[in-house]
């Protein structure tokens, strides 16, 4: 699903801790198009998503519950 709003949120986040899309991409040596893709919700990356997350200090679950349903409790993932 593509999803405008969150990709702007990312960034803004991204922006408030000193980081951007473009530095995810530095970092894991891929492009920033790449980074944009997946942010916007037209590619998925559990790579990307999770260094994503990792800038922002949160887990990836949080940034696309749709997508990542943990127990927290048990802290394994749950069937979609």
């Amino acid at each position: 699903m593509i999803d405008e709003k969150r990709h702007a949120r990312i960034k803004a986040a991204l922006q408030l801790k000193g980081s951007s899309l473009s530095a995810v991409a530095r970092h894991l040596n891929v492009t920033p198009t790449t980074v944009s893709t997946v942010s916007r919700g037209f590619r998925r990356s559990r790579r990307i998503e999770t260094r994503i997350a990792a800038e922002l200090g949160c887990e990836v679950e949080e940034l696309w519950p749709e997508r990542y349903r943990q127990s927290v409790r048990e802290g394994t993932m749950k069937p979609s």
